[in-house]
């Protein structure tokens, strides 16, 4: 089938916004264009003017805990994790996680994301599944925890390896699987080396949380002589396709590492801010050369899954703390949330709207006041520091229309959500 999608402006990282359309056919973008289209599809859509820009890639995520967005606010993250995530995830059965898992997709759908990472330890076949019936992209894994003696150890790996049999680049290669142990503090050495193997032998992402809070990390050095950082790449872990969560308290020095060994970073700042966790240097990671990208982190520790939020919070925050309006620039936080993070994903035809390139698209309807004036050679600048998530009207996503006029078309909002309800009263 083709589709064009006609009367928008084209919004892309790095080149002039163009008023014009765009046709797809099956998967991909085929043809772009200005003005009007000659062409003819099987279904044409007029885009009214708005933004047609490439999806959101959010790069970390817990979507199986998003029945706890609320339940533990104002308190420090190690204090958060023992009295409220992990007693709860305890409780949760196949159903809780379930509708934690469709609430997320719905939220992520509604506010432009078409691609995510999520880490998470229970039930992810099922949670692939729906992904693959829901129709976005996604990178899964078994989130590990390496405590526990050998069998438990083994366990968990074995079910990170089996889930990459599984589901890796199942539903035409929508979804994809990554290794991802938790965390250095975690997990002891010879765990992530264990974890390391699978990686390397598979090809996959290596995907773990680090110096996410200066606590974990001075322990960390305490009980190992090492950084986190240092340690990570004397187990020759960066020697992998890494992608890390948070990288808070990091040096320079661990900044051109990253830089030299192509290791991506996921910058959310939300969540590191509400957990008083500290403010990762991502601006002046950005500066020598690291692959930056945005992430929400869960609904509970953000609150939310909204992209287009993380995108203002990361582009002021470090304007602030460096006290330099230059530090960070709307087209750079852009690309850190669209082929940067579609990059660091590997998900390498993501993120432009271009012949060849896979159709996860987003339209914008600048039919509102804080938009206005729309003028096309100032799109960047409304999407990063002036969008609303609710301005964006309709999500393609490998050329599949998702969302339509803000009505999902791939899972049953009022159900998600009366669902999402239902098992929440469990915990109270």
């Amino acid at each position: 089938m083709t589709e064009i999608i006609k009367n928008v402006v084209i919004v892309n990282p790095e080149m002039p916004p163009e008023e014009g359309w765009v046709m797809i056919k099956g998967d991909e973008v085929i043809k772009t264009g200005s003005g009007t289209p000659k062409e003819q599809a099987d279904v044409v859509t007029d885009g009214g003017g708005g933004w047609l820009l490439p999806g959101f890639v959010n790069t970390h995520g817990h979507a199986g805990s998003s029945l706890l967005r609320g339940a533990g606010d104002d308190m420090p993250l190690h204090e958060w994790l023992k009295n409220v995530m992990w007693p709860n995830e305890k409780r949760f059965d196949k159903n809780m996680v379930e509708a934690a898992g469709n609430l997320a997709l719905a939220e992520m759908i509604k506010s432009g994301t078409t691609s995510f990472l999520d880490m998470y330890h229970l039930h992810m076949g099922e949670f692939a599944e729906k992904i693959d019936h829901a129709g976005l992209k996604a990178v899964l894994g078994r989130g590990m925890i390496g405590f526990g003696n050998a069998d438990e150890q083994k366990g968990k790996l074995s079910e990170a390896e089996n889930l990459a049999a599984a589901w890796h680049m199942k539903g035409n290669g929508r979804i994809r699987i990554g290794i991802m142990p938790h965390a250095p503090y975690t997990c002891p050495p010879d765990f992530m080396l264990k974890a390391a193997e699978i990686a390397s032998s598979n090809n996959l992402l290596f995907h773990t949380h680090c110096a996410e809070t200066s606590e974990e990390t001075e322990e960390h050095i305490k009980r190992y002589g090492l950084h986190p950082v240092d340690h990570l790449n004397d187990l020759g872990i960066f020697d992998l396709n890494v992608l890390l969560a948070h990288a808070v308290h990091i040096s320079p020095a661990h900044m051109d590492l990253f830089a030299e060994k192509h290791t991506a970073v996921s910058h959310n700042p939300k969540s590191n801010l509400k957990l008083g966790s500290g403010i990762a240097p991502a601006a002046e990671m950005m500066r020598r050369g690291v692959n930056v990208t945005i992430g929400t982190d869960s609904t509970a520790s953000n609150n939310t899954l909204d992209m287009v939020e993380e995108m203002r919070m990361a582009a002021m925050l470090h304007k602030g703390k460096e006290e330099n309006p230059a530090s960070t620039a709307a087209e750079d936080i852009l690309k850190a949330a669209t082929i940067k993070g579609a990059s660091a994903l590997q998900f390498p035809d993501t993120g432009i709207i271009a012949p060849g390139w896979k159709a996860d698209l987003i339209l914008v309807d600048t039919a509102s006041p804080h938009l206005t004036p729309a003028l096309p050679e100032r799109a960047v600048s409304h999407i990063v520091y002036a969008m609303k998530s609710t301005d964006i009207k309709s999500v393609w996503i490998h050329g599949s229309q998702v969302m339509k006029n803000r009505e999902l078309l791939t899972l049953d909002e009022e159900r998600v959500l009366f669902e999402a309800d239902k098992q929440a009263k469990k915990l109270l």
